[in-house]
């Protein structure tokens, strides 16, 4: 048996990296998934190599800004699996090489909207149906920048500390119901997002060594690393385990 049989996730930024690494491993455990990104061509593809597998799993376009997507994508989970026991809010952006002076308000406000605002209104449209389940999990993406910052990044050091106490927040407003809620901190995980901030910062090979040297590990981690923790907060091996921020960085917050 896996530790998902029955079960329905919907993860947000699931069309590759993190995301996409957790669905697979959702679905080896018995989860029916539904994945959902701005990304629509890479996650109907993301979607589709899930079923090649023999496993269950749609894709749903969603803007998380927007309080009407995140209410269809919710609805969209009931409708096709009747039920939702899984949230794993892992979408996110970063703006790389900002300091409060060079962040521009837009790029503020869509880190902002899509870090923080998109947990709280994902969140909102889930909970009511993690209710009828009586119970269900919650699981956030943060960052090690959100326990203790870094430079070059303030609009997302600040939405991580957000991330992190909303995360401790809804955790206490919910344990009366059986819904547990918790946050990873990754460190340096080799996704797409990853491999965008250097090349913004010189090159993607150029970079790949100062960037592992960051970490008491000496290097960086792969998605299937941060998807193993997220595994754990999501099934019943946590089940007496809520409002944590769980660090993943290779030892990077011991520092």
């Amino acid at each position: 048996m896996g530790k998902l049989d029955g079960k329905v996730a919907l993860i947000t930024g699931g069309n590759s990296g993190i995301g996409l690494a957790a669905a697979r491993l959702f679905m080896e455990e018995g989860a029916r998934i539904v994945l959902a990104a701005r990304g629509e061509e890479r996650g109907r593809e993301a979607a589709e190599s899930l079923v090649r597998t023999g496993g269950q799993a749609i894709f749903a376009p969603c803007d998380l800004r927007r309080s009407a997507d995140c209410q269809r994508l919710v609805e969209l989970a009931i409708e096709t699996y009747g039920r939702l026991d899984i949230l794993f809010n892992n979408a996110g952006v970063i703006h790389i090489d900002r300091s409060v002076v060079t962040t521009s308000e837009e790029e503020w406000d869509e880190t902002m909207d899509v870090n923080v605002k998109g947990i709280f209104l994902m969140s909102r449209a889930a909970i009511p149906w993690m209710r009828k389940n009586q119970g269900g999990a919650i699981v956030n993406t943060a960052s090690i920048f959100g326990l203790v910052g870094g430079s070059g990044a303030a609009a997302y050091c600040a939405s991580k500390g957000a991330v992190i106490l909303l995360t401790k927040a809804m955790a206490l407003d919910h344990a009366g119901e059986k819904i547990r809620v918790n946050c990873v901190c990754p460190g340096s995980v080799d996704t797409p997002m990853l491999q965008g901030e250097m090349d913004t910062l010189g090159g993607v090979e150029k970079m790949r060594a100062s960037f592992a040297a960051r970490h008491p590990l000496n290097r960086i981690a792969t998605p299937d690393e941060i998807a193993r923790a997220v595994l754990y907060l999501a099934s019943d091996d946590s089940s007496f385990v809520t409002g944590i921020a769980l660090p993943v960085d290779g030892g990077r917050s011991a520092w």
